[in-house]
Order: structure tokens, then sequence, then C-alpha cells
């Protein structure tokens, strides 16, 4: 099965297509049967069929569970929580277990400025801006090309918050076969006493998915996430770019890269 989680049959396509279709993150699923007489009421292929029956089940399962899956993976700034973006209902278990407001989008993690390209529109700023500062802690209001696209994404927000990440997550997003939406490792607007804000540990990670209630498939460990700030979020769904957040990514840096002064929103 292809690993977007879409189980296929090899057997039945030509060779060109299955080339095309298979990549390093593939899981296939072998059936082996022989054949041999089983009596005078059962065909020689009885194991075949069983063999072959039985991996179209596993697949369809695999399928689901690969398509649903969540994974935490770290970032400079801290850990973030992963899903397929396409996926509402995979999201949407996010959003349950931050308590995040529906209306508070998930960033759209792209694998590539080629694919970014292909789903957004970037104007001239928004092409100056990605240029210079991605792989990076930048993220670009974007509007969609295709509002169809846009309905099947609508986790990421629309227009959508997009970045293109260095390190692990952007390595992840660059293997997966499905769109990539992420947010912070933890509870949304627990602003108390006691609140650490997203989680820059794996110790944090396990106190997040305690609280939260949520299950992940992988946590991957990069230690000690040293920045603890968040990305700058530069609304770019207009022609001129406005500042809507600053953090990582100083206002200075973003006014230099454009060559004007930088408003805030």
């Amino acid at each position: 099965m292809p690993g977007d989680g879409e189980g296929r049959s090899y057997g039945r396509l030509a060779a060109p297509q299955v080339a095309e279709d298979l990549s390093e993150q593939s899981i296939i699923c072998l059936p082996v049967g022989s054949l041999e007489q089983h009596g005078p009421h059962l065909p020689l292929n009885a194991d075949t069929v069983i063999a072959e029956r039985f991996a179209a089940r596993l697949a369809t399962h695999v399928a689901g569970r690969y398509a649903g899956e969540l994974v935490i993976a770290p970032t400079a700034r801290w850990y973030m929580i992963c899903a397929d973006a396409s996926n509402a209902d995979a999201s949407g278990v996010i959003f349950q277990g931050k308590r995040r407001p529906s209306a508070e989008s998930l960033a759209y993690v792209a694998p590539s400025l080629a694919v970014c390209e292909q789903h957004f529109q970037l104007g001239a700023e928004a092409g100056k801006l990605a240029e210079m500062f991605w792989p990076g802690d930048l993220a670009l209001l974007l509007p969609w090309r295709n509002p169809e696209d846009a309905a099947r994404h609508a986790a990421v927000g629309s227009p959508a918050l997009t970045t293109i990440a260095p390190g692990v997550l952007g390595e992840l997003a660059a293997r997966a076969k499905v769109p990539i939406a992420a947010t912070t490792a933890n509870i949304s607007g627990d602003a108390g006493p006691d609140d650490l804000g997203p989680a820059v540990t794996l110790e944090e990670v396990h106190a997040f998915l305690a609280a939260s209630g949520l299950t992940v498939s992988v946590i991957v460990d990069g230690g000690v996430c040293p920045a603890a700030n968040h990305m700058t979020i530069v609304d770019c769904f207009t022609s001129e770019a406005r500042l809507v957040r600053t953090g990582l990514v100083h206002q200075r840096a973003v006014t230099a890269a454009l060559g004007r002064k930088v408003r805030a929103s």
C-alpha cells in the first residue's frame, strides 16, 4: 500500500505505475499462499485467496490509522503536534484536546516552496519573505489558489497560516505523503500563574498529553528546545504585507527584507 494511506493491489498495475506510486515511506504487504489440494470441496488456490483477502483487509486497517495518526516533533522554538491537514477528524482531535477555538487555525507546513506555490498565491512581498526566511521561523498568511483546496484543508484556515520549517518538522513535511498541519504542544489559552506555555522538553510534552487526553503515534525526541518563542507571522493576503505577530524573526529583519518599514496589524 502507498504511504498516503490509500490501499492498492499492485498485482493489477503495470510496472511504470508501481514505480511512480511507491516511495521510501510506502508500506507493502505481500500475500503468500500455496497452490495445493484442499479436499474435494475447495479450489487449489484457497490459501492464496485467504492471503490476498487478509492483505486487503490489513491494508484498509493500516490506511485508516496512517491517515489519522498524530505526531509530535521538536523545533528550535518548542514541540509541535502534527496531523494530516486534509483529515478533518485528525485535525479536529487536536482542536478538541488543546481546547483551541476553531477560529484559531493550525499552521500548514509546506514541504517545499514549489509545493507552496502550487497551492497558494504568493505576491511580490510574500515571495521576498519566503526567499529570505524559509525554511525558518516565519509564517505567512496566504490566499489559496483553489477554493476547493481551502475547503479540504479547513484546519489551516483561509487565508492559510503557511510556513516551511527547518529541522525535524521540515523533514516530516518533506517525507510525509499527506499535507502537515501543526500547532504548539500546550493547552490553548491557559495563561494562569503556573502555565509554562508550549512544551520545550519531553517531560512537558508528556504533561501536555496527560492534560489533553490526546494519543500520539510518534514523539521525536529533540532534547530541550532552546528558543521558547513564537514564529513571526506576516499577513500577505493583500499586496502590502503587514506584521501580525513578532517572534524569532525580528520586525527589523522583515523591514530589511522588504526594503520598507513594515507596519503592525
